[in-house]
């Protein structure tokens, strides 16, 4: 056999063996003219309304989304590229903040999702908002929307798809996360956040973390196993708290880490899993977080589709935006990402 053919067979193998996105590092162009493309979609996907929705659903939470992607580019409402579609975004926000704080729509099934995206988003606006009047609006729906997250906070301390009244006081991991990442970008901004429901909540996820071995997050209090999206969601919800050195953490960095670290797709939402993942390795920083990145931004260029979007589980709007945010989280815009 030739040394060509052998050098043909090599090449096949690790072509199978070994897919691109999976080893080396993407290159900073590559990165760059994926992201380009992807909030170049977004911002051609906004309704005329200022908003973003999943097949008609979940605009609240869509806007919100799709919005800290803008953001994390360092646009903001008066400057860069896409400040136009951040101030309708914003302006469509307010105009969804209901007179008892909720920032959404009440016959919406999951409107305690779009409550924590929107009130996130619009926590990350306030800080470079110029506009004295527009300022004292924003002040004024987020100190109503940390109200309602209180008074929606089920006795257990979590929160579920809709407040502990409408729902029973029926709460999960997922949107409890969701809460308190909103009411830390709030506390940030310099908005006063109760002590007692954020003490609550981290409770709540320490009475849902697995203690033995390297247990992670269950579904609820009640059960449900150990769950890689949540768990890593639990981790980075611990550390914007300022629960570095929480007792939990070490448990839950083990469990996430042997689930999630390979980048493999033996769980449910792995975009979700990832968009909460990186904000944990983004934290740690270092040798972990430089291997863990090439992986994954090589994994989320490849994938990218020609129009600039990617696809998944609940939509484009959703999928695109969360990978949007994890490849410019090194930007340093946003506050709620930073180190």
């Amino acid at each position: 056999m030739t040394r060509f053919c052998l050098h043909i067979i090599t090449a096949f193998c690790v072509a199978v063996c070994c897919p691109p996105m999976l080893y080396g590092q993407v290159s900073d162009a590559d990165r760059e003219r994926v992201i380009t493309k992807g909030l170049d979609w977004l911002a051609a996907n906004q309704t005329r309304r200022g908003n973003w929705d999943a097949s008609g659903m979940y605009p609240s939470a869509m806007t919100g989304m799709a919005g800290i992607a803008l953001l994390a580019e360092g646009s903001t409402t008066t400057q860069g590229k896409y400040a136009p579609n951040i101030r309708e975004a914003v302006e469509f926000l307010l105009k969804k903040s209901r007179k008892n704080g909720l920032i959404g729509d009440e016959f919406d099934d999951r409107y305690t999702y779009g409550h924590g995206f929107g009130l996130l988003f619009l926590s990350q606006v306030l800080g470079e908002e110029e506009d004295e009047a527009r300022r004292e609006e924003l002040i004024d729906v987020m100190t109503r929307a940390v109200q309602f997250c209180g008074q929606a906070q089920t006795k257990a301390g979590g929160w579920g798809y809709v407040s502990a009244k409408d729902g029973n006081d029926f709460d999960e991991g997922s949107t409890t996360i969701t809460q308190v990442q909103a009411l830390r970008g709030c506390r940030n901004a310099g908005i006063l956040v109760p002590k007692e429901v954020i003490d609550k909540a981290i409770g709540y996820i320490h009475k849902c973390s697995i203690r033995e071995g390297a247990g992670g997050v269950q579904y609820n209090i009640h059960g449900g196993g150990g769950r890689p999206p949540i768990s890593a969601a639990a981790i980075a919800c611990l550390f914007n708290a300022g629960e570095y050195d929480d007792k939990f953490v070490p448990n839950l960095l083990k469990y996430s880490d042997q689930n999630l670290g390979s980048l493999s797709s033996n769980h449910g939402h792995w975009h979700y899993a990832h968009y909460y993942y990186a904000q944990v390795k983004y934290r740690q920083g270092g040798k972990e977080w430089e291997e863990y990145r090439n992986k994954l931004f090589r994994r989320l260029v490849t994938e990218a589709s020609s129009d600039g979007s990617w696809n998944g589980e609940i939509g484009k709007v959703y999928i695109t935006s969360i990978n949007l945010t994890v490849l410019q989280m090194e930007n340093g815009a946003l506050p709620i990402y930073m180190r």
